[in-house]
């Protein structure tokens, strides 16, 4: 009877350790931060991509939760002046900025008491515009604005160290984007669309998730 007692209390123990982090009622704190800067050879200037869109969830119920990610993106790409032809082409700089908004909702999946599968269903969208300056980065003017709506279906797996706190690996399984540009009119002017299917595990995102 004691070992009995014993047992229970250890299978007890073990199904809180392994739903602790996504039981229902529990909020789920995380984000993407990507800072990147490339300098081509010859080049002046660096080529610059920031983005920062924080995250919440929710769980409704164990192990499913939904939420959305609020934040921002910029890119800066420079083009030196250049001689073609006997002809100077003075340089540039483009600037991209865009608002960000991804509602999503998450699945997970027990493997061992650290691990768990998830299945993420996204919707990415970003409202920005382009502008471009001379090549000092000075004088913009504003030349178009763009919208991108997409959806993405991403699998990935969790481990947690603690029941706060995640880590996370994950690849892009299926995805749609609807990119649409148009003057400062609002007039399209151009756009495309695209489809894209298969996990690439060569370029895996890493991230982090709080649970609370």
């Amino acid at each position: 009877m004691k070992k009995l007692l014993l047992s229970l209390i250890a299978v007890s123990a073990l199904a809180f350790t392994t739903q602790a982090q996504t039981e229902k009622g529990k909020f789920m704190l995380g984000g993407n931060v990507e800072f990147d800067s490339n300098k081509p050879n010859g080049a002046s200037k660096s080529n610059t991509i920031f983005n920062i869109v924080p995250s919440v969830g929710y769980f409704v119920t164990d192990n499913f939760a939904i939420g959305t990610g609020v934040g921002y993106e910029s890119a800066k790409n420079h083009v030196d002046a250049t001689t073609v032809n006997g002809v100077n082409i003075g340089g540039s700089t483009t600037k991209n900025q865009a608002f960000v908004v991804a509602p999503f909702a998450r699945y997970y999946k027990g493997i061992t008491e650290q691990f768990k599968f998830f299945g993420q269903l996204s919707v990415p969208m970003a409202f920005g515009n382009t502008k471009v300056g001379d090549v000092d980065g000075n004088n913009y003017a504003k030349v178009s604005k763009y919208n991108n709506v997409g959806v993405a279906l991403s699998p990935g797996f969790a481990f947690f160290p603690s029941k706060k706190f995640g880590i996370e690996f994950s690849v892009q399984g299926i995805s749609y984007n609807d990119n649409t540009l148009k003057n400062n009119n609002g007039d399209k002017i151009g756009g495309n669309k695209d489809f894209n299917i298969g996990a690439n595990f060569f370029a895996p995102k890493l991230g982090v998730q709080f649970y609370l």
